[in-house]
């Protein structure tokens, strides 16, 4: 289709937009970085893809986007590099976002050590909790060039206003590094799927990052299958009876639905269970945002009734992410949604209390429920503009930490030391110790800052794996994408935080009960009236240069 076609229908529809919740924008300050667009630009090609080799699977992966599932641990390890990145003489500074604790210092902490050693680099680490990490990056991203770290891992979908300048004026152009064959010299990062570069995107014709690849799959409602079969839950349900349901689930202390400041009531699943699209879809020459539909509106006011009947926790629109895994691990409360790299942390954080299990969309009547496919990446990593033996070595540590699922570096990387912070037991598995809780690659996050395709599997937990490896085969024909993956918009650049800010605040304001549903159309206008119908023609243009 056309960019005619597209701004035709804008003008013939007034097509209302949404702020999507992917990254897109980091200031400078100045307003530096310039034309970030890729309409009219020449593509650099993407990586060539060379799948790695690894263990053959237990349960088979589809073409369509089930992962494959390994019910237990491959008894022979490969070893995929060759040798440490570094020489052991070399210091480099890494930032990323965190969904875990404040890590122990390096000098204390065994897992950061051996990494260290394993990579050949001293490597200092700065770790951002999820509720600090769009004011430390607007922070850190408006300060001096010398002050940014070698790495940054710009993640956690948050909406950074100007990122995409930002990472134009004082990140490393990577083309002539990674694109076509180039790759092949970093064969783990060759590993990397098509699909999740193309979530990434270019800026301005160029590969600026390198993206830390997640399943098709975006995230979960995960649940106490107990309470919440007890409470009456069964997959597929009717919307009336998961609202019943949840009623049923809540009381004395508990509740059904668990939701935090940075989920807003887990309104992208509620909407997309009614009907809605993953945010943007662009079909047909229409572009149509989830905010702007009917179906959208009948979530809210689905959600408005849960909250209602007390299902939501009390304190939601002032918990954070990590307090409420909290709650939920104890049983406070029943549900949560959380992304799928979440998992395994998820496992071990219930200790055993119940079943964890993942929710299937309930049925609203004569809407087709889709679900939320991922971008194709967690986020993606930069690196600071240097010399190019300096960014060499930079790729080298990122591949490094891409070695594929059954190396020995997969399994320092995700498990620890042996014997540290894992062991094996009598399956084979490795088990996390109560050190390796702490020390571990959730509250010192090295695999976001790159990663290996990820699989299914949880040491200790081969009925886990099964569970959700039988859920992937009925969401994964739910999946639709956020058609405005890869693109740019000037105007999304400069206003995108503030316009996801308005979405926010809205959703709150409706869910909580402090406005009423009617209220959301005036939101809706004041997205569109600040830079919503500018982004849609800007989006139109990078569609047609990307497709």
């Amino acid at each position: 289709m056309g960019r005619r076609t597209l701004l035709r229908s804008i003008a013939a529809g007034g097509a209302a937009l949404a702020a999507p919740a992917v990254l897109t924008g980091c200031s400078t300050g100045s307003g530096g970085g310039g034309d970030v667009s890729n309409a009219g630009k020449k593509m650099a090609p993407w990586p060539t893809f060379t799948p790695t080799r690894g263990p053959a699977p237990d349960l088979a992966p589809s073409s369509a986007g089930v992962q494959a599932g390994f019910t237990s641990y491959p008894q022979r390890l490969v070893t995929a590099t060759d040798g440490r990145a570094g020489t052991g003489k070399e210091k480099i500074r890494v930032l990323s976002i965190t969904y875990g604790t404040p890590p122990k210092p390096a000098g204390s902490n065994k897992y950061w050590q051996a990494m260290n050693e394993a990579l050949g680099v001293e490597v200092e680490f700065t770790v951002v909790p999820d509720a600090d990490f769009r004011s430390k990056m607007a922070t850190l991203m408006a300060g001096d060039s010398g002050d940014l770290p070698d790495l940054i891992n710009i993640g956690g979908g948050y909406v950074l206003p100007r990122e995409a300048q930002f990472v134009k004026a004082r990140c490393a152009d990577l083309s002539e590094y990674l694109s076509g064959e180039a790759v092949k010299d970093y064969p783990n990062l060759a590993g990397i799927p098509t699909y999740a570069w193309e979530g990434m995107g270019r800026i301005g014709g160029r590969i600026y990052g390198l993206p830390v690849e997640r399943a098709k799959v975006q995230g979960a409602m995960f649940i106490n299958r107990e309470a919440f079969d007890e409470a009456g839950y069964r997959p597929g349900m009717s919307a009336a009876d998961f609202q019943a349901m949840a009623k049923e689930g809540s009381g004395g202390g508990k509740h059904a639905l668990g939701t935090s400041t940075v989920s807003y009531y887990s309104y992208l699943y509620h909407a997309m269970w009614h009907g809605a699209p993953n945010e943007w879809r662009i079909k047909d020459g229409r572009i149509t945002p989830m905010y702007g539909t009917d179906e959208f509106k009948a979530a809210l006011e689905f959600m408005a009734r849960l909250r209602a009947d007390g299902a939501y926790n009390s304190d939601a629109t002032s918990i954070s992410q990590v307090d409420l895994k909290t709650q939920f691990y104890n049983g406070t409360v029943r549900s949560m949604t959380d992304g799928w790299g979440a998992v395994l942390a998820n496992a071990q954080g219930i200790k055993g209390a119940y079943t964890l299990d993942a929710a299937v969309p309930y049925a609203v009547p004569g809407a087709t429920p889709v679900y939320q496919q991922n971008r194709g990446c967690f986020g993606y990593t930069v690196i600071k503009k240097a010399s190019k033996e300096r960014i060499r070595l930079m790729l080298r540590v990122l591949d490094w930490l891409a070695s594929p699922f059954g190396s020995k570096e997969y399994q320092l990387t995700h498990y620890g030391v042996e014997g540290t912070h894992f062991r094996f037991d009598k399956a084979g598995d490795p088990i996390a110790t109560e050190r390796g809780l702490v020390e571990s690659r959730t509250n010192l996050p090295f695999p976001y800052l790159m990663d290996a395709p990820q699989p299914l599997y949880f040491p200790g937990q081969a009925a886990l794996t099964e569970r959700l490896h039988a859920w992937e085969k009925k969401i994964v024909p739910l999946l639709v994408p956020n058609d405005r993956w890869g693109l740019q918009s000037a105007t999304f650049n400069r206003v995108g935080a503030s316009l996801q800010q308005i979405v926010e605040d809205g959703v709150t304001a409706v869910v909580s009960g402090r406005k009423s549903l009617s209220s959301w159309d005036d939101v809706h206008r004041k997205w569109r009236s600040q830079g919503g119908d500018k982004c849609a023609e800007e989006f139109a243009e990078e569609y047609e240069a990307a497709h």
